[in-house]
């Protein structure tokens, strides 16, 4: 009870000193603050994150009292807070020699160094300031592990972490946030284990659910991820990024009627999200409702007319009709809004070639690969593209030179030994099939299909027989 008279007590000065401040300014006058006034004005707007304000109190209360070593260390907080992080610097290492004792001055040069990009000189001062005052060593490491989790120095964070719960054992959130910090340096193992011992603390709490089931997303355990996101939602029926990421689980794993409802419960919640329209209406398509797709995709656009994903469905829908003039105009305004996505290209490659403009086919696929020189889809396409239209003299060029450039690719190892071989250059076949073996053995099973067999020699037999491809 006295306790709380005290707490009380503390706040009503607190507040008296503030408005006494902010009555000075409003009425343009100067009055007169002792130092523990100035401390709780500048830590009060530090706290509400009011820079300008506390500035403001740091400036005069360092012409009020010049000497005070506390109201100077606040100074050097503002100025780190305005990024001022060198100005704060000279006043810290002045300090330092006036009381190399003091806490206070080597967690804020540590912040300062940290903010500067100096992790570890950081680092080395937050240990310093750790032997200075074992009766503080709990608030020094709150203090250090507040400054790292603020500078996002996750991985220097974790020990430091480690250490204060070994001393705080029943603070709860200090599991939390050691779980999340290992869970940004992606150590998920160790995160996956903190979760959990939180949870067995707290267990209703809808976010460590919710963290949980982005971790196994991550590691591809869905199963478990949608389990976590269950539970998440069952505490917190509002939480709509598990609803959201819940819903992009399932369309991922190609169970699309599952999805759908979940992401209308997302819309319910969240009704001008274009992704989500977008996300909803690919799992339309996919289970060829066209009428709800095409839908979707429009009222996306409605929303977000730049968003380019939403105009490329439009364009597998009218591809997928046999429209390829229509998918042409929705696949090029695509790629105009995105250029670097390489199934843009392909598809609008695929659509000129369907029109017959062979020359603007293989110039999208050409792009395609600029993106992602690995595309398997646009590898295959391109080789059968070349022998239908007898273009194997004016490839093998092309991809020679690719090759000499990427030569660890699969697709182009594989095009070349195809048609080498439909041009009798056996010995360069084997050579390219024998490197696009040893890169991608299951890559061949796609190229199977346009690969001359019949033409095969011996050695060539062998090589496939051995690693089952035939």
């Amino acid at each position: 009870m006295e306790e709380d008279k005290f707490k009380y007590s503390l706040e009503e000065e607190i507040r008296q000193a503030v408005q006494k401040f902010e009555r000075m300014k409003r009425n343009n006058e100067k009055y007169f603050f002792d130092v523990v006034e100035f401390e709780s004005i500048i830590d009060y707007y530090i706290e509400s994150n009011n820079s300008p304000k506390a500035f403001e109190a740091a400036a005069l209360a360092t012409q009020q009292h010049p000497n005070s070593v506390s109201i100077q260390v606040r100074k050097a907080r503002v100025l780190i807070d305005k990024g001022r992080a060198v100005e704060a610097l000279r006043i810290l290492r002045n300090l330092e020699n006036l009381e190399p004792g003091n806490h206070e001055i080597f967690i804020a040069k540590g912040t300062a160094l940290g903010i500067l990009g100096d992790i570890q000189g950081a680092k080395k001062i937050f240990d310093y300031a750790l032997t200075l005052d074992s009766e503080e060593t709990g608030n020094i490491l709150f203090a250090v592990v507040s400054v790292l989790q603020d500078l996002n120095y996750y991985e220097y964070l974790i020990p430091y972490l480690i250490r204060l719960i070994g001393m705080e054992p029943n603070y709860k959130a200090h599991l939390y946030d050691l779980a999340y910090a290992y869970e940004k340096v992606e150590k998920y193992s160790e995160s996956i284990f903190y979760y959990n011992k939180y949870l067995e603390e707290e267990p209703f709490s809808d976010s460590a659910w919710y963290n949980l089931g982005i971790i196994y997303n991550k590691m591809e355990e869905y199963d478990k991820a949608l389990e976590a996101y269950d539970f998440a939602l069952a505490i917190n029926s509002l939480n709509t990024f598990a609803v959201f990421n819940k819903a992009n689980i399932l369309s991922n794993l190609e169970r699309y009627t599952e999805a759908i409802p979940v992401y209308h419960e997302y819309l319910e919640h969240e009704p001008d999200s274009y992704e989500a329209m977008t996300y909803l209406a690919e799992c339309y398509e996919k289970t060829d409702d066209i009428e709800l797709a095409g839908k979707y995709f429009h009222d996306a656009i409605e929303l977000e007319p730049e968003y380019s994903d939403a105009w490329f469905g439009l364009g597998v829908i009218e591809y997928n009709a046999g429209n390829a003039d229509d998918s042409l105009i929705y696949f090029r305004k695509a790629v105009r809004l995105d250029d670097e996505n390489p199934e843009y290209w392909y598809l609008l490659g695929k659509a000129h070639y369907i029109k017959g403009e062979v020359k603007a086919a293989l110039s999208c696929f050409r792009e395609a690969l600029k993106i992602d020189a690995y595309y398997d889809e646009v590898w295959i396409d391109l080789g059968k593209i070349v022998l239908r239209e007898k273009l194997i003299s004016r490839a093998i060029p092309y991809l020679e030179h690719a090759y000499r450039v990427t030569g660890d690719l699969p697709g182009i190892n594989y095009l070349l030994a195809l048609f080498y071989l439909y041009n009798g250059d056996r010995e360069d076949s084997f050579r390219h099939l024998s490197l696009g073996v040893g890169l991608d053995t299951e890559m061949f099973r796609e190229f199977k299909e346009i690969f001359p067999l019949k033409l095969s020699t011996r050695k060539i037999n062998k090589l496939l027989r051995k690693n089952n491809l035939i």
